[in-house]
């Protein structure tokens, strides 16, 4: 199977090789740049992923003789399996498609070539998307800067940046007057999945609008169950009657979601009474 077949069927049916295949594009630099980028992406699915490809895209990201686009696009496909291994924190180690000890080399590389100030922006801006699939301490103070630099590319990656890395209310609900359409959709996701308070009243207006753009719209229906799951029904109720078969479901999702929210809360509080 070559790279083409690939990319013409689901990641789920892949055949075993499918690892090699992505590789020897990726290694071949007289190969068309087109391609490399394909499978530079095609490298980030899970069922490809191992420690040797995992070396490849980070070798690439760190070469100064590759585009910055590819050098991006493998920074990027490195996201997936920071996440997926911070999240498991390598409690069943043979499910994971990278050992702990390539893991932390690919956190420990990407910090330092982040910092390097010589690596182009695209670059620096995608490993900084990638790395806070897996937060570390440096990232808080990454964000800020990026955000307070006003370049409208860094200051989207750092809003990006702010759905996976707490502690940026005030600077989301900044984000949500920004005009940059990129931003303020970016702006909804990090204050939905924080539940900011503070956004509400923008996000219901949004989900209320029928003139939201569809994205827009779905970011701000998963939104609102987050928020405020107790109000979810009053504001999302209508939607599950919409014309719209899309946005029914996206209503109904986010419904289903916003009772367990509840019912989570709910249980906190009596946990509480019940201590005090």
């Amino acid at each position: 199977m070559d790279l083409k077949l690939l990319q013409d069927t689901p990641p789920w049916d892949w055949p075993p090789d499918a690892a090699k295949v992505i590789k020897k594009t990726l290694l071949d630099r007289k190969a068309d740049a087109a391609d490399r980028i394909l499978a530079a992406e095609m490298a980030g699915n899970m069922v490809a992923m191992n420690d040797d490809l995992a070396g490849i895209l980070l070798d690439i990201v760190a070469s100064a003789g590759e585009s910055d686009e590819l050098r991006g696009k493998a920074a990027i496909s490195l996201g997936p399996v920071l996440e997926e291994s911070y999240s498991s924190d390598f409690d069943e180690p043979d499910v994971l498609p990278i050992t702990e000890d390539t893991y932390h080399h690919i956190r420990e590389s990407i910090h330092t070539l982040y910092h390097d100030e010589s690596n182009p922006k695209l670059v620096r801006r995608r490993i900084l998307e990638a790395s806070v699939r897996a937060p570390e301490d440096w990232h808080g103070d990454a964000i800020r800067a990026a955000y307070a630099s006003g370049d409208p590319g860094w200051m989207l990656t750092a809003v990006f940046a702010m759905s996976y890395v707490p502690g940026f209310d005030e600077l989301i609900l900044d984000a949500l007057n920004n005009p940059d359409p990129d931003i303020h959709f970016h702006a909804v996701d990090a204050a939905g999945n924080w539940s900011v308070d503070g956004a509400w009243t923008h996000i219901a207006a949004l989900v209320k609008n029928p003139a939201t753009p569809k994205p827009l719209v779905f970011a701000a229906i998963e939104a609102v169950a987050s928020i405020r799951p107790a109000e979810a029904e009053d504001l999302l109720g209508p939607l599950t009657n919409s014309p719209d078969e899309e946005i029914q479901e996206a209503a109904l999702d986010a419904l289903q979601m916003a009772e367990i929210e509840d019912e989570e809360e709910d249980d906190d509080e009596a946990d509480e009474e019940w201590v005090n």
